[in-house]
């Protein structure tokens, strides 16, 4: 894939995704990429796969421009963003203008990957969960592997609504609306009694520059998610350790305490870990599992792309438990948490 059809592909993935102004964006960028430009250099320099499944290098500008709006650095640019309505012609040359007024910075911030934190996740973490307690009915001891800023540690502080039926925290700092359709989920009462988090890059929301790189990787047409991070960063005061995540949960399975519901989640963030990395894990989860006891149970709950992209573009929700070996489809997410298609009742 070259650089042209990495922006094209992912101009029509976020089109698909709810955000038309990310497709204008993204085209934008395409047909009019400067080329004898630092950040072309650069970019002809990545090697391997430079799409959504690897470097994305269209989302890393994508980013950083919009970093730029939100920390009122580029007047101009930010005039022709979300709310605002533009022309092609207009949005056009305000990037272009950026590009080259603040190259310095977005050569910077494209060193990084692109990091998110969506909080409408939590959505389908608070869903399965309430399931993981049907079978064991203890206090959770939380692991979130690719945990990025933290924020979706924070689940219980959150409510999920569908359909006029309130699940999670009775005063919520957030509350998740997600397009349901599907039977409800188990009425439960999850109590985190402890909980902890891994990442490469670890964020701190509670850091000015932790939080715009969080919110910069939002897509500017779709405010809410917005309003919905900075909500969550308010309470997000767990920090998440840097480090390979299944060398980290290989120190932290064995010492899990007795009367708690270990659980395990991760969103979207398993998919990128190298497959050794994901058999090496698997196996020592699943010898977990082996090990685990009625006092002292084992729960995986992802929620990972399963690949399918000829309808809605999701991700699986599945639920392993132990003692017993339990596997339980749950259903489909949107990556953003937009709708759940859910199947277990």
């Amino acid at each position: 894939m070259n650089l042209r059809d990495a922006f094209e592909h992912q101009a029509d993935t976020c089109v698909r995704m709810g955000s038309p102004f990310m497709g204008k964006l993204l085209t934008v960028l395409a047909e009019n990429w400067p080329a004898d430009s630092a950040l072309a250099r650069k970019f002809a320099g990545f090697e391997g796969d430079i799409g959504p499944a690897g470097h994305s290098l269209p989302l890393r500008l994508a980013g950083g421009l919009h970093a730029l709006v939100l920390n009122r650095a580029a007047p101009d640019l930010a005039a022709v963003y979300p709310p605002h309505a533009a022309s092609d012609a207009a949005l056009r040359d305000a990037v272009l203008a950026a590009l080259s007024r603040h190259e310095t910075f977005l050569l910077r911030w494209t060193d990084s990957a692109p990091q998110t934190n969506e909080v409408r996740r939590s959505a389908a973490l608070i869903a399965g969960a309430h399931v993981a307690l049907q079978h064991f009915d203890l206090p959770i001891h939380l692991s979130e592997l690719g945990a990025s800023g933290g924020l979706n540690l924070m689940w219980d502080h959150f409510a999920l609504e569908i359909h006029g039926t309130r699940f999670g925290a009775q005063t919520p700092v957030l509350t998740l609306s997600p397009d349901w359709t599907g039977p409800l989920p188990p009425a439960a009462r999850p109590r985190v009694a402890s909980r902890a988090g891994v990442d490469l890059n670890p964020l701190d929301p509670g850091r000015s520059k932790d939080l715009l790189r969080l919110t910069a990787y939002l897509w500017a047409d779709q405010p809410q998610r917005l309003v919905l991070t900075r909500a969550a960063a308010s309470v997000a005061t767990t920090p998440v350790v840097k480090g390979d995540a299944i060398d980290w949960l290989a120190r932290r399975l064995p010492s899990a305490p007795q009367g708690r519901l270990h659980m395990i989640q991760h969103t979207v963030a398993w998919q990128y870990f190298p497959k050794p990395v994901r058999d090496r894990g698997r196996a020592m989860i699943e010898a977990a599992g082996a090990r685990a006891t009625a006092n002292r149970p084992l729960a995986w709950l992802s929620m990972e792309s399963d690949g399918d992209t000829s309808g809605k573009i999701g991700a699986a929700l599945i639920l392993r438990l132990w003692p017993g070996d339990i596997t339980l489809n749950l259903g489909r997410a949107d990556f953003h948490g937009r709708w759940i298609e859910w199947t277990h009742g």
